[in-house]
């Protein structure tokens, strides 16, 4: 639906539907005496907008909007303060988040800065839970801690000897067990590595707690259960959250049935206040993904692509693994201390190329979108020539096939993307720019020189390439202005291998960042006529900010504080 503009008043234009019926052109709120950044195609700047239900019916100067006043309309005088599209994440676990597992521990920094404050909290929880019971946490980055290396089973024996523990690193890609959690798991030091997995050993063979990628299911499969009712309130405080920080939408990748289900609910009982583009998780077999495109297709016809709110909207794949853990797919091998080679380390592919692309077809040739996790070039490589491929003897466009992160893509993939988005609206990156920021440090460590092209940003832009920001919470944290922020800045959290590891080459200006989290955005979750910018008859989404994101110093764009979310039309969020 393109926004329809059709009562002109001057120097501004009113929406309506224009069903030849007489229309309700008074605004039930305007916001005025503010400075209004619309994002649309020319980006223009305006002073007041006007809202009628839930749709944006003009934008304009403050006369002009006022023009639209009643008695009854709500006027919300700006004060100078800034408005923006509501900031939108394309890639946040938010169905998945930590709100969702009951007593989580956090252990992210800044709270967490040694291996001994995470032993504090592990034993400080060892004293209120139950003999036995399962102890969990989440966030730590050994980028970040004062041993800088990782936590192991021994570290956290010493706290906790009897209560099994699994903490999950920020990455998500691996996490560490104590030993009772091993026994649990029967991961001893005769347990092969699985397919895709890495179970880390010491120098006489015994496992060091540290489990990679598909090893950390041994452990997993051993946690109690969480509920449908657990996930329910965990979005609904990750929605809490989100408006805190000015965020309207987002896509939410590898989505289970209780995943499903729980957004489903919430929506279905109309207390879901946040548009959700989800995608299924896809497995590794093309008979896993037959059963994913069943799930994504038994959903009721009004939550598929052309619903306003909750959307059932494609596939997610996994091409490969971590930068941080070193098992994403790269062409040269890993580094690690920045300059000393992993020898022999090239990680390895999460699906086997050939069954990839098989997947890739299954559900290309039925029309469906389809986002794969690809980290490495290696795998950029092939997931780029696998939609290429498909594209060319099936040529479908307007899927908007992704490639979530693309966080390395050589001159071909970049090449390869450029074409795909031209040709067949198809191959958009869908990248983390805070990974340069959070866990910036473990990747100067293990990318070496590589990160100078590590979210090639500027690149895209020559190339006429657009992208899709996402935080990948809880891997980063989610407020949409770090990835503003990050995307100028590229500058890690702590500075271990140096200030300026990433480079200024691939820097965008703040413009082109802000377009990432709002129109951008919109586009890979199938919105963007309805929302990420402020233009007549589009939905009415949108945040008020203490300061000008284009006027203010780049440190500055870190610390915006939003003052107002407006969703749907109606005020969600309104700072104290």
């Amino acid at each position: 639906m393109n926004p329809v503009k059709c009562l002109l008043i001057p120097a501004i234009i009113v929406w309506s539907s224009c069903t030849g019926k007489k229309e309700k052109t008074q605004a039930d709120i305007i916001l005025f005496n503010g400075n209004v950044i619309t994002v649309d195609s020319t980006d223009r700047l305006a002073e007041a907008l006007a809202i009628t239900g839930n749709r944006i019916i003009a934008v304009g100067k403050n006369g002009e909007i006022e023009a639209l006043a009643s008695s009854s309309t709500k006027r919300i005088d700006l004060k100078g303060h800034t408005v923006t599209p509501g900031l939108l994440d394309a890639h946040i676990h938010l169905s998945s988040s930590p709100w969702s597992v009951p007593n989580m521990i956090e252990l992210s920094y800044p709270a967490v800065k040694s291996i001994s404050d995470v032993k504090q909290l592990i034993a400080a929880k060892v004293k209120v839970v139950k003999p036995g019971e399962w102890i969990r946490g989440v966030g730590w980055d050994e980028g970040k801690l004062a041993e800088k290396r990782l936590i192991t089973a021994a570290d956290l024996n010493e706290v906790s000897p009897a209560n099994p523990v699994w903490l999950t690193n920020t990455t998500g890609h691996y996490g560490v067990a104590n030993s009772q959690a091993l026994h649990l798991a029967e991961v001893t030091a005769s347990t092969p590595n699985p397919t895709e997995g890495i179970i880390d050993k010491d120098k006489t063979g015994k496992p060091t707690g540290v489990l990679k990628e598909s090893a950390m299911e041994l452990v997993v499969s051993k946690l109690p259960p969480i509920t449908v009712s657990d996930i329910e309130r965990g979005i609904m405080q990750m929605v809490s959250n989100l408006h805190q920080e000015g965020m309207t939408g987002a896509k939410d990748p590898g989505l289970s049935q209780m995943e499903w289900d729980a957004y489903q609910n919430l929506a279905d009982s109309a207390k879901l206040q946040l548009r959700v583009f989800g995608l299924w998780m896809g497995g590794k077999s093309t008979a896993s993904m037959q059963q994913a495109i069943a799930l994504q297709q038994s959903v009721p016809a009004q939550y598929r692509i052309g619903n306003e709110l909750l959307i059932s909207g494609g596939i997610k794949l996994f091409g490969d693994g971590s930068g941080g853990a070193r098992t994403a797919w790269v062409h040269e091998e890993w580094n690690k201390n920045r300059t000393e080679k992993d020898a022999g380390n090239f990680g390895f592919p999460n699906i086997q190329p050939d069954t990839l692309k098989a997947m890739i077809r299954i559900a290309h040739d039925q029309g469906i979108h389809v986002s794969t996790h690809a980290i490495g070039d290696h795998t950029i490589d092939v997931v780029v020539d696998s939609y290429a491929k498909v594209l060319k003897s099936n040529p479908t466009p307007h899927l908007r096939h992704g490639i979530i992160h693309c966080n390395i893509p050589t001159p071909h993939a970049i090449e390869v993307i450029s074409q795909l988005q031209t040709q067949y609206d198809a191959g958009y990156p869908e990248p983390s720019a805070t990974f340069t920021w959070w866990i910036g440090d473990m990747y100067a460590g293990s990318f070496g020189e590589r990160t100078k092209r590590l979210n090639p940003f500027t690149t895209f832009v020559k190339k006429g390439i657009t992208w899709a920001n996402g935080s990948d919470y809880s891997v980063t944290p989610f407020p949409a202005r770090y990835g503003i922020w990050a995307a100028i800045a590229r500058q890690p959290a702590l500075g271990t291998f140096g200030g300026d590891p990433f480079g200024r080459e691939e820097s965008v200006d703040v413009k082109t960042a802000l377009k990432a989290v709002t129109i951008w955005a919109a586009h890979q979750m199938f919105l963007e006529d309805k929302i990420g910018s402020l233009e007549p008859g589009k939905l009415a989404d949108l945040a008020v900010w203490d300061r000008d994101p284009y006027t203010i110093t780049t440190d500055e764009l870190k610390d915006m504080k939003c003052v107002m979310t407006i969703f749907n039309g109606k005020v969600v969020y309104e700072a104290k």
